[in-house]
């Protein structure tokens, strides 16, 4: 095999994702729904209440919906790594995820071209929403949106690992969604996204730990100081730790037969 046909593959893979999403236009409205939801109104219901202090990267004291855009980037970036996985486990279900994977390329590869499908549609969504709060007043320095690519990218492969790993260990279509959904909301709500780890240590240390432990804290942090044009070392590291952690487990535990194996042998459980 030589470096055109893993190229070939990538593009037709990355290709064939995007085109699925942009044909699913509710998919595509409802990716941007939740965090223009949190955007225009309930940081309009907080601002009063939750003010948030000079810290970095901020220079000055900044209204409650600039501190959780980052944050609702994040967001978008989960519920869209959650949201390819979801596909996979259907895919795998169906049949036509073993086809892929009985290419001569190796499977290793072709999961990590899926996974950078989703990154690359997970950006595509991000910019969508940054031009939409534009006209909300969040102005992001224009460095903000270059600099914002190499996080998003990392983030993104970050969290869309962590869905391929869960994916990897489900059997069943139907038990993702519950699944999904036990992941996404603590980690979302444990974390720096909504306010200020200084904030949370003040009410609870143990809820303190566990926001500084969780990796969707650090990818927040990290877009947080990508979008000032700034890199937060240790939030870098932190999401490249998990991230070759969740891959490596998806790698490992990846079986694509498990959809006929249910088929053939009755319910999986």
């Amino acid at each position: 095999m030589t470096a055109a046909h893993y190229l070939r593959c990538l593009r037709g893979i990355v290709v064939r994702e995007a085109l699925r999403f942009l044909h699913q236009r509710g998919r595509f409205i409802a990716a941007l729904v939740r965090p223009l939801v949190w955007l225009f109104i309930f940081a309009a219901g907080f601002r009063s209440i939750l003010g948030v202090s000079i810290i970095p990267p901020y220079e000055t004291y900044v209204l409650y919906e600039v501190y959780i855009t980052p944050g609702l980037i994040a967001m978008i970036q989960l519920f869209n790594g959650m949201q390819s996985s979801l596909s996979m486990v259907y895919d795998r279900e169906m049949g036509s995820m073993k086809t892929l994977l009985v290419s001569p390329l190796p499977r290793w590869y072709l999961l990590i071209c899926k996974l950078l499908a989703g990154v690359a549609v997970s950006i595509l969504q991000v910019y969508t929403f940054l031009i939409i709060a534009l006209f909300w007043d969040i102005d992001t320095p224009p460095v903000g949106y270059i600099s914002i690519l190499p996080a998003l990218v990392l983030s993104g492969l970050m969290l869309g690992a962590l869905g391929m790993m869960l994916s990897s260990a489900i059997k069943q279509l139907e038990n993702f969604a519950g699944v999904m959904n036990f992941v996404i909301f603590p980690m979302f709500f444990a974390s720096s996204a909504l306010y200020p780890l200084w904030r949370i240590k003040e009410s609870s240390l143990i809820l303190h730990k566990i926001c500084a432990f969780n990796p969707f804290t650090h990818a927040v942090e990290l877009i947080r100081f990508a979008l000032y044009g700034q890199i937060n070392t240790f939030s870098f590291m932190y999401v490249l730790a998990f991230l070759t952690l969740f891959l490596g487990i998806a790698i490992y535990g990846y079986d694509p037969s498990r959809g006929f194996t249910a088929r053939k042998g009755g319910p999986a459980g």
